[in-house]
């Protein structure tokens, strides 16, 4: 499986996931930067979390206007992997790959802590090594995480099946408490209508060996390794 991950100015987490996938798994992993106008061969492009140009106007809006991102969707239109990690998954959202938005946190503060998800579809690339319901402990750090979609929309997510992963309790019950920063249903990552492309606010490439505090994230890895082999 051969890996590009974008970078742009004020990425932080393109290291992060530069590490799992070349040092780690031992993927062809390769850094895209975000004046490219076209992707090499890839199987899978990781949107990296950050605060691409800095956050400024909204959190992935500048981003969604550069010269990789019209290539970024040709490829996911095209069926192929896409995954977007925190900023990556604003910058998703922006560029119309996912639907709704991510907001300000309901708390107005930026959060960083480690919180647990619930697994609630098992049946798209990213998560079939997964369990239906498993419960992931994984790490976020995020101003804007707070994830908005008109009501109507929001419905047809749920019939759909495209909301992946919930903040729960640790054992995956869905409360108020365990929702960090206010999103729609505890959404913590979807997935689009054809199941290639992902978008979450935790962060797995932070939790892919024990040294950091847990491995829970090696699960979305492994899970595209076997669907691609």
């Amino acid at each position: 499986m051969r890996v590009g991950i974008i970078v742009f100015p004020g990425s932080n987490c393109d290291h992060d996931a530069y590490r799992v996938s070349r040092h780690i798994f031992g993927l062809e992993t390769t850094f895209i930067w975000h004046k490219e106008r076209q992707l090499p061969p890839v199987d899978l492009v990781i949107v990296p979390g950050g605060f691409s140009y800095g956050d400024y106007l909204r959190s992935g809006a500048i981003a969604r206007f550069s010269s990789v991102m019209d290539s970024v969707i040709r490829f996911a239109e095209s069926g192929g992997f896409v995954l977007g990690i925190c900023n990556g998954f604003q910058i998703l959202c922006e560029c119309g790959l996912l639907p709704g938005v991510l907001l300000r946190n309901s708390s107005v503060r930026f959060v960083c802590k480690w919180v647990y998800l619930r697994t609630d579809n098992n049946d798209i690339p990213f998560t079939e090594e997964a369990d239906l319901g498993q419960i992931l402990h994984l790490p976020i750090a995020h101003g804007e995480g707070n994830y908005f979609i008109e009501a109507p929309e929001l419905v047809e997510l749920e019939r759909n099946d495209q909301i992946v992963f919930r903040y729960t309790t640790p054992m995956g019950e869905v409360t108020p408490e365990s929702n960090p920063n206010g999103s729609a249903n505890n959404i913590a990552g979807i997935v689009n209508r054809e199941g290639n492309v992902l978008g979450m606010m935790p962060h797995p490439e932070r939790a892919a060996e024990m040294s950091l505090g847990g491995d829970d994230g090696r699960l979305l890895f492994q899970s595209l390794i076997h669907s691609m082999s």
